[in-house]
């Protein structure tokens, strides 16, 4: 089982130099994965400073050589799939083939969609997650791609260069609770993050992907860690990553504090 890090990058964590500081010591220190929450916007008494975690990610792939980045998860729903393409393989060739992208719904608990005039219904994002994410496929695989809908019109186009990483950059969505659409379209993919699940849901999201995959092979299965849980077992259930959080509002020496102390297969008590 590999172990990431898994935090808003809000407070005194939205500051890219403390990012920065932090990356260095993850990798330092054996872990094997280094993830920022996606937001714009937070709940009333949440830290509202805010970094962008691609520019963040950015500098962090510059100082690191060996740990895994990405964004966990960005919401397409907010995002042109052109535009997203273009950060990530940046980010891609950046750190030398480290990314791995997240998507997902979004939410709009602090009105991050809505303020902006973008689409809440969950339906309707769903269907447009569905459509960035084979345009992102395409993209990332060297394919040209085109598709004419209610909610992205794209003519024929290619964009280069390609990914460092083949096939191409993995993708993995987010899924929460019992819905089984969002397992189902992670099963399309590369890798699944399970929210708000316990060992029964997981074993449910494994059968799922082996389903319709036919196979777990290459597939990730990340979960979010509890301290002092004995993650040996969730990984007998499937899990290949545990990602250790953090409360919004975190100051950086608590994060600091739990990146030196080392991943475990039950982290600090």
């Amino acid at each position: 089982m590999r172990h990431g890090l898994y935090f808003l990058p809000a407070g005194e964590l939205s500051d890219p130099r403390t990012l920065i500081e932090l990356g260095i010591a993850a990798e330092e220190h054996g872990w094997d994965g280094f993830f920022l929450w996606d937001h714009i916007l937070r709940p009333t008494g949440q830290p509202q400073d805010l970094a962008d975690v691609w520019v963040a990610l950015s500098a962090v792939a510059t100082v690191t050589s060996r740990i895994r980045l990405g964004p966990m998860v960005t919401p397409t729903a907010r995002r042109r799939p052109q535009i997203l393409a273009r950060q990530a393989i940046t980010l891609d060739h950046l750190s030398l083939g480290r990314l791995i992208v997240g998507l997902g719904l979004g939410v709009d608990t602090s009105g991050e969609l809505s303020k902006f005039g973008e689409v809440t219904d969950p339906i309707a994002r769903g269907d447009a997650l569905d459509e960035a994410a084979e345009l992102l496929a395409n993209w990332w695989g060297g394919e040209r791609a085109t598709i004419h809908s209610s909610r992205y019109r794209i003519d024929d186009v290619e964009l280069l260069p390609r990914p460092l990483q083949r096939p191409r950059i993995p993708m993995w969505f987010a899924a929460r609770g019992n819905a089984a659409r969002p397992v189902r379209r992670a099963a399309r993919y590369d890798g699944v993050f399970a929210i708000e699940i316990d060992r029964d849901g997981l074993r449910r999201v494994v059968r799922i992907v082996a389903e319709a995959r036919g196979h777990l092979d290459g597939f990730d299965v990340a979960v979010h860690a509890t301290q002092g849980e004995d993650l040996s077992a969730w990984e007998a259930d499937g899990a290949t990553w545990a990602m250790w959080s953090f409360p919004p509002g975190e100051s950086s020496r608590g994060v600091r504090a739990r990146i030196e102390a080392g991943p475990s297969m039950h982290g600090p008590t």
